[in-house]
């Protein structure tokens, strides 16, 4: 008959019980870290795409000598570049992919109430977007770069002020563009008083 050594028992039910309640009460606590978690990426991902899509309207309106810009469809939460064709029948031309934001991710600054410094003078989406006839298109925004590549508004006038501001409700990103084309990226918690820092 085998010998048995009190090693070979293997585990008793109350420390599986006791190991079960552990992860439990781990996976408990760390879901909705993680959820949090997954929502700033979301929102700093969007936030970095729509900035790096400001600048890569600024360089095609340079390399195209045309006017460039980014349009945004706030209610839609898209967001494309677009090019001003000269030649044939004049208007916008779409270029590439139409992006949208992440889920829980909406164009909008919720309650923060002030721009980053020497930003705007008021908080605000860039101003509407117009169609080739010079008519306004309803829920959109826009950043117009001339061949220059520098913002201007939709008459061709310079313009210092255009901002595209994202949100998830708990934090609040700013894609700025100054009067001489340098863009910036900022983040806020999503409060009334705003602590603005650049990404």
């Amino acid at each position: 008959m085998p010998r048995t050594h009190p090693s070979d028992a293997g585990f008793s039910a109350v420390e599986l019980l006791t190991t079960a309640a552990v992860v439990a009460v781990l996976a408990a606590l760390s879901v909705p870290l993680m959820g949090n978690m997954l929502g700033a990426y979301r929102l700093s991902g969007d936030a970095r795409t729509v900035s790096n899509q400001l600048a890569v309207a600024k360089m095609r309106a340079a390399s195209l000598f045309t006017q460039t810009r980014l349009r945004v469809n706030i209610a839609a939460r898209t967001f494309q570049i677009e090019n001003w064709q000269k030649t044939g029948t004049p208007g916008w031309v779409p270029e590439g992919e139409l992006n949208q934001l992440s889920t829980g991710v909406t164009f909008g600054s919720g309650s923060v109430a002030v721009a980053p410094p020497n930003t705007q003078t008021t908080i605000g989406q860039s101003p509407v977007c117009k169609a080739a006839d010079g008519s306004a298109i309803g829920g959109t925004s826009c950043v117009i770069f001339n061949s220059r590549g520098l913002p201007v508004d939709d008459t061709g006038a310079p313009i210092g002020s255009d901002a595209f501001y994202l949100t998830d409700g708990t934090a609040v990103f700013g894609a700025t563009v100054s009067a001489t084309g340098m863009m910036r990226l900022w983040r806020t918690p999503a409060h009334t008083t705003p602590t603005w820092s650049l990404q």
